[in-house]
């Protein structure tokens, strides 16, 4: 047998120079495995490099995403959560920069005392008037002791105007006579018994001086249509529980609210006569006959003020049996004697959103 022996005819190259270099023997196996180590290496690096772009990319969308909810919810605040209401000016909107506190009071001397001691402390009162319903006429010590409170709890420099209206009829009507020398546009209306607190009143006088003609105050009330029987439309008068429930409102009540003082002049003197007849008889409602007023003279809604407020006195008509019905039968015979329903419903609310940050 003869041997054959293959000699090569050129140096070693690749891996077979490698392994006569380095004494070895060349392999195919180790020249593949050397390929996969490169190749290892280079598809790690390829990965993470890979990794790194996507956390940038990741990172790149949190911040975006972040960047436009906050962009969302700085929009949203003032047209949907709040209200930014436009700084006013106190010679257009309000001849004296102020506002009238016009109390309605009724057998609640005690009441009466805090109420006007709080009032007057409120940096923008520039008078209280307050009507007394009573037969029976405050005592001239009770009167003097009222005007000094006023005066000794107010905290500007220009103390405000105090004042007693009186009537011989004992009539609700009465709340809504027009105030001789009134050096204010803005009534602020309010019960003997309600506390609002002076920052949310001032607040509240900043969105009435953005829409002087309308109603703007903190006590909501609704009504939605019933039924409809023979052509004739019958609605329902809903209280506080229907506003919170079903989110709208339509009037609000006068007993924390601010109007314009031309609104007492059209209550006394251009309001249907009948309505004035029947809150006479009824010992009630006045405070929605007011509310159909002006909504009867603006055509649009009232705006709630999103504020506590606080009723310090004893239970009043409102807590007394059958007070629903009463209502319901009110604001019934009134819209007959308007000739329309003049309520519009909405639910947008005024919010003090230097306060608040969620609705």
């Amino acid at each position: 047998m003869s041997t054959i022996i293959g000699i090569r005819d050129a140096g070693p190259t690749g891996a077979v120079a490698a392994a006569d270099m380095n004494g070895g023997i060349y392999s195919p196996a180790k020249e593949k495995a050397a390929a996969r180590g490169v190749y290892t290496g280079r598809s790690q690096l390829i990965r993470r490099l890979r990794s790194l772009v996507c956390a940038a990319k990741l990172k790149l969308v949190v911040c975006v995403v972040i960047f436009s909810v906050v962009v969302l919810v700085t929009s949203r605040l003032s047209s949907v959560m709040g209200w930014v209401p436009p700084h006013p000016n106190p010679t257009t909107s309000s001849r004296g920069g102020g506002y009238t506190v016009l109390m309605n009071t009724w057998k609640r001397s005690s009441a009466l005392k805090q109420s006007i001691g709080h009032y007057a402390s409120c940096g923008c009162v520039e008078a209280i008037h307050v009507v007394w319903t009573d037969s029976e006429p405050p005592s001239e010590s009770m009167k003097s002791h009222l005007e000094k409170m006023a005066f000794s709890k107010s905290q500007a420099a220009k103390k405000p105007n105090f004042k007693f209206s009186m009537s011989q009829d004992d009539d609700l009507n009465n709340r809504f006579k027009p105030i001789q020398d009134l050096r204010s546009d803005a009534i602020f209306s309010v019960d003997d018994d309600v506390i609002v607190p002076c920052s949310a009143l001032d607040f509240a006088f900043t969105v009435w001086q953005s829409a002087p003609n309308t109603m703007v105050g903190f006590v909501p009330r609704m009504h939605w249509l019933d039924k409809e029987k023979s052509g004739v439309e019958k609605y329902t008068y809903g209280g506080w529980w229907s506003v919170w429930w079903m989110g709208t409102y339509s009037l609000l009540l006068p007993k924390a609210a601010f109007f314009h003082r031309n609104y007492l002049n059209l209550y006394t003197n251009n309001m249907p006569s009948s309505i004035r007849d029947y809150v006479t008889r009824k010992r009630n409602c006045e405070d929605i006959a007011m509310s159909l007023l002006v909504a009867n003279a603006t055509g649009a809604p009232p705006i709630w003020v999103k504020g506590k407020t606080y009723e310090i006195g004893s239970s009043g008509m409102s807590s007394m049996k059958r007070h629903s019905k009463r209502r319901n039968k009110c604001l019934n015979d009134f819209i007959s004697l308007f000739g329309r329903m003049p309520l519009v419903s909405t639910n947008v609310k005024a919010v003090d959103t230097r306060l608040e940050w969620f609705w």
